[in-house]
Formats: structure tokens, sequence, C-alpha cells
């Protein structure tokens, strides 16, 4: 059992909060958020690198030289591949790279990957955070007052709050997301996890059973 300290906005503790690791997940398994990450990474690729093979570059399909008699190796046109400036003779072409793990694989890897920030130490938990309207330098002197100034941070909210994005996406290394879009990798890559304390308490819920 585990004991996160709550804040405010200014960094002052306002409460705690009682929470196990298995709440989350019952245990983290490093080959599934291994698995979990490479998807989503696989995915934001882009896949549009093209090359061109021997018979879409310019150039005269001529034979160099005759054949035999000059002393020389056998050669092609010029556009053969083994030549500079020919085509390739394994040419790339445009491909998509994505692929998807299964949905409660994919479910139990975000629990798992908070989970491990839980453990680690790396999540911090704010008592609220509302803005009437956006506001960066307040977003910015909230994240200094808690000690994650500099940082990359990952802000986990209940749901999607349009004040809240809008604070925070100008400040560097630092990206908001609701709690339906959290995944493996974005609680993974910043340093630190920023969450409400209504977000927690939503990841707190039992997660879905296999059917």
């Amino acid at each position: 059992m585990s004991s996160l300290t709550v804040f405010d906005r200014s960094g002052k503790k306002v409460g705690q909060v009682e929470i196990d690791v298995t709440e989350l997940a019952p245990r983290i398994s490093k080959q599934l958020l291994h698995d979990a990450v490479v998807m989503y990474q696989a995915n934001q690729r882009q896949g549009t690198n093209r090359t061109k093979n021997r018979g879409e570059v310019a150039g005269s399909t001529k034979k160099m030289y005759r054949q035999k008699g000059t002393g020389n190796a056998r050669a092609g046109s010029r556009r053969s591949g083994v030549r500079r400036g020919g085509g390739h003779i394994m040419a790339l072409r445009p491909r998509d790279y994505s692929y998807r793990l299964p949905r409660k694989a994919l479910q139990l890897a975000t629990r798992m990957a908070m989970a491990s920030k839980l453990r680690d130490g790396q999540l911090v938990v704010i008592d609220d955070l509302v803005f009437g309207n956006p506001a960066t330098k307040e977003m910015a002197g909230i994240l200094g007052a808690l000690g994650l100034g500099g940082n990359s941070t990952l802000i986990a909210t209940a749901d999607h709050n349009v004040n809240v994005y809008m604070s925070a996406r100008n400040i560097e290394r630092v990206q908001v997301l609701p709690v339906s879009g959290l995944n493996a990798l974005a609680i993974l890559s910043p340093r630190r996890v920023l969450i409400t304390r209504a977000a927690l308490e939503a990841l707190r819920r039992p997660a879905p059973q296999a059917v």
C-alpha cells in the first residue's frame, strides 16, 4: 500500500490518498509494456520513403560498350543498380507499418504503465485542475510549485478539458490527456506524471475482464 500526497495548485499538501499498485495492475509485465510501446511507435511511422529502380531512373538503356575486346568488365546500361547514379536494386516503396495488439492487452498495458510510475515515485497528485480561461503562465506556475518545471510531464485529467489543454500546449515537453486517451507510450515517455484526484479515482476502477 502506497500513500500519495495530494497537493493544491500552490504546491501545499492538502491530503493523502492510499493506493495499492495492484489496484492498477496485478503485476507489471515488461514484455507487454515493450510490445505496446513498439506498436504505438510503429503506428506513428509515415512509411513514405521511396527510391527509384533501374526502370525509373532517367538515362539511356544503351549498352555502355561492347561485350568483349575492351579489357574492361562487362557492362550494361548506366541505369544498372551497380553503378553510381543507377537505380536501386531493392528499391524502397511506401508501406504501412501499423498493426494492432488485442484491445484488452493494450488496456492492461496502460494500467501497468501507470502502476510503474506509481512504483517509481514519478506520480504527482493534484487536488483539482480547473481553468476558467486558457492561462499558460498560470499553468507554468503550478508546474513550478509542484517541482515539475523543466521536466517532461504528462498531465492526466478525468475528462477532456479544453482550457487545461490550451494552457499547457505551449509549454515545452508538457502533454495533456484525459484518462480515456492514455496509453502506455504516452505514460512512459515523460519523466513525470501529474494526475488529478478525479483521474486517479477513474483509473482505480477495476479493469474490464476478458470474456
